[in-house]
């Protein structure tokens, strides 16, 4: 390894070193070591100490006893007279600069609980996020598993003109990485260099400000770690386990922007360990070693117009993306983009004018392939501020499509309409709304480009089961309540498809192992009545997905002889669970909570766990940021129930799954819920309602109490005794 980097990275490690001795002393005079800190809402306590070392700072205390062992396995400054194999000590002086940086950053947060934003979104006074928090990180993570994301980058730096900047980001958005930005060059930071022209940042847009100075390079590494913990099942302290998953499993890379500074050489030096290589537009010298990273660990001098591809190229990352003839950038990157008022040229839509979406199968002799059809206005015949009735019919055909496909085609047109730059697509069916911005006018896009990008994505996503795509725009508003009209009576119909299947009318069940690359042993499996986990794949999805995919994570099983009816336990789901665990999982009960539950990866909306003394259940989803009468937030539930583990008496759900006739079935169903968060509450209560007249208890929804009841159990007991809620006289949990 070069004695040049080696020099910088140990230099730059004493002096990273040195500035959290003496933040942490004097943090110690004026709070003392029982003065709690951390990242807010977060598991894993400060991550990169957690997996690697196995202690939880969670007190300053905590952090005095980190900095210690830093001190003591920091390594020498090199002599300038004498050559040794610095390499190791070059790496262990970046694991600890990740260690003072993440204590530098938590007595920050104790400083200054205002200097981040500690949201998804930047603020108009504040562009700082900081450390993600785990609703993010878990949000965020199954994107990493489905391959929608397929690694990030890392800004060290800014680029030397607004312009660079924006092209650098953009081209990293339209390969559908994230960009996790710190520190500054010049002054500057790339964060203020997009926010100055005008480019959305935040989380949604995958263009991430965690902060203006290097050391919140540490949350970007932070949150690497914690996907190993959270999704891969690897164990604190396991520091050999969590360097392979990262250096295996999740695929990211530094690009340096800037003068590289030795602290900024103590931070690569770090990230190397988790097999993260830099990429910079200077000079720096080159390194290769084997083992660390792919190929390169250091390149330096690469011109700014090649630099994306070449860190991509150095990763060694496979990037799948099909160019769209559409005057937009497109893909996921743009899916969380707003289009606010001051942006806005046209609109349709929620509840401003007409609108439909519909997707519809056809004979395929009714289907021209690549016919786009605008009946009406199109954009170029509309002036700034103009709002429109909006029908969008599309029509396909293809040997293997069937009627039941249609309602899963036609849910994909709300990401495929916002992956486009410029457009913001929200909700489904007859209360879709349209608006598209002015910089996408600017640039011709048309509603023709709507129809263009359905038709590719259609074909690109779905080319096992769709020959012929053709697209109908109706902007005429007799037209568009013609076409409200058909698509009523089709939602209809495929509701009551769907609604009235059962577990028991149908003999094939579907597994779902999408999340195994990070949990290893997790198994999914999927019935009508019991959706997915993540609440992303119902049983119908699962059956297209196995359509076009065969030897994809969705594969059907004959559910066959069944061993428990009231558990949910059959003998080839069995079967198929041990051998895709690899012998990890060998029994799964589909309805119960407390014996054999099924595993999870990290990727669920809620948990279920028990309330002893209450002998009920109550339910938490990631959103809710409160406490809960578990004596335990949603964060600490989820790092109880993923990875993997079966876990009795904790148990990762959908919000849908509460409201199926199978939920908890062996511990006898929806009257063991006794709490849940207000907002989830209303959320379900339309689809919850009805159950709990199936149950005989039509007030029952009212007996559940939530948190302005209370926080803990014996808060809520004696309102549960007040409405004589049925959990109270059932058989014991425990």
């Amino acid at each position: 390894m070069s004695k040049i980097i080696c020099s910088a990275a140990i230099r730059g490690a004493h002096k990273i070193v040195g500035m959290a001795e003496v933040k942490c002393n004097d943090a110690l005079e004026k709070w003392g070591p029982n003065q709690n800190i951390g990242f807010p809402n977060t598991t894993y306590y400060l991550p990169v100490i957690y997996a690697m070392l196995g202690i939880p700072v969670e007190m300053l205390g905590n952090a005095r006893e980190v900095l210690n062992k830093c001190k003591a396995l920091l390594p020498p400054l090199v002599d300038d007279e004498l050559w040794l194999p610095y390499m190791d000590p070059a790496l262990e002086a970046g694991m600890i600069t990740l260690f003072a940086e993440e204590i530098l950053e938590a007595i920050k947060y104790l400083e200054k609980p205002d200097y981040y934003t500690k949201t998804e979104d930047t603020l108009i006074d504040n562009i700082w996020l900081g450390a993600a928090d785990d609703i993010i990180m878990r949000k965020r993570g199954v994107e990493f598993v489905d391959g929608s994301a397929p690694g990030f980058a890392i800004i060290l730096g800014a680029a030397p003109t607004t312009g660079i900047a924006v092209k650098i980001a953009t081209e990293l958005q339209e390969k559908n990485l994230y960009v996790l930005m710190c520190a500054g060059h010049d002054g500057k930071t790339m964060s203020e260099q997009l926010v100055e022209a005008g480019v959305q940042i935040g989380w949604p847009t995958r263009l991430v400000s965690f902060g203006p100075g290097y050391t919140a390079a540490v949350f970007a590494v932070g949150f690497v770690t914690r996907a190993a913990m959270s999704f891969g099942g690897i164990k604190p302290g396991d520091f050999n386990g969590n360097l392979s998953f990262s250096r295996g499993g999740v695929f990211a890379f530094i690009i340096a922007l800037g003068a590289v500074t030795d602290e900024w050489v103590a931070n690569a030096a770090g990230a190397i360990n988790w097999g993260v290589p830099v990429i910079a537009d200077t000079p720096v010298p080159g390194l290769v070693s084997a083992g660390i990273c792919n190929y390169e660990l250091v390149v330096g001098n690469i011109p700014h117009d090649q630099i994306v591809q070449k860190a991509i190229d150095v990763r060694g990352l496979k990037i799948k993306v099909s160019k769209i003839d559409i005057p937009m950038s497109y893909g996921p990157a743009f899916e969380g983009e707003r289009i606010r008022k001051e942006d806005l040229f046209f609109e349709c839509g929620g509840g401003r004018t007409l609108a439909v979406e519909l997707t519809v199968s056809k004979d395929m002799s009714e289907v021209e392939d690549g016919k786009i059809e605008i009946i009406g206005k199109d954009l170029d015949q509309v002036k700034e501020g103009d709002k429109l009735p909006f029908g969008l019919l599309i029509e396909v055909a293809g040997r293997q499509m069937q009627p039941d496909f249609e309602p899963i085609l036609e849910r994909q047109i709300h990401h495929l309409i916002n992956y486009i730059q410029g457009v913001m697509h929200i909700g489904q069916r007859n209360i879709m709304w349209l608006r598209i911005g002015k910089k996408a006018a600017e640039k011709g896009f048309l509603l023709k480009h709507i129809g263009r990008m359905i038709h590719a994505k259609y074909h690109q996503e779905f080319e096992n089961i769709i020959d012929k795509v053709q697209v109908k725009i109706y902007t005429d508003e007799a037209k568009v309540k013609e076409l409200i009209k058909l698509a009523t009576t089709v939602y209809k119909q495929r509701d009551e498809r769907i609604e009235g299947m059962t577990d028991e009318t149908e003999e094939i069940y579907y597994s779902c192992t999408l999340c195994q690359s990070f949990a290893p042993s997790h198994v999914c499996i999927v019935t009508p009545e019991r959706t997915g986990m993540c609440g992303a794949y119902n049983w119908l999805d699962c059956k297209v997905s196995n359509e076009i995919n065969p030897t994809g994570p969705n594969q059907p099983i004959d559910r066959g002889e069944c061993l428990d009816p009231v558990k949910g336990q059959w003998k080839e789901i069995n079967g198929f669970v041990s051998k895709a665990s690899r012998q990890k999982i060998e029994t799964v009960n589909a309805y119960s909570l407390m014996e054999f539950p099924m595993t999870a990866c990290g990727c669920f909306e809620c948990v279920t766990t028990i309330l002893p003394m209450c002998n009920g259940v109550m339910v938490v989803n990631r959103d809710f940021m409160g406490m809960t009468p578990s004596g335990m937030k949603f964060t600490t539930l989820a790092g109880l129930v993923g990875g993997g583990n079966q876990t009795p008496g904790f148990l990762g759900i959908s919000k849908h799954y509460i409201s199926s006739r199978k939920f908890l079935k062996a511990e006898g169903g929806l009257k063991r819920v006794v709490w849940l968060p207000k907002m989830l509450k209303e959320e379900i209560a339309e689809r919850v309602k009805p159950v709990c007249e199936d149950i005989g208890i039509p007030g029952f929804f009212d007996m559940i109490a939530d948190e302005t009841v209370g926080i803990t159990e014996e808060e809520i007991l004696p309102f549960l005794q007040e409405k004589g809620h049925p959990a109270l006289t059932m058989d014991p949990l425990l």
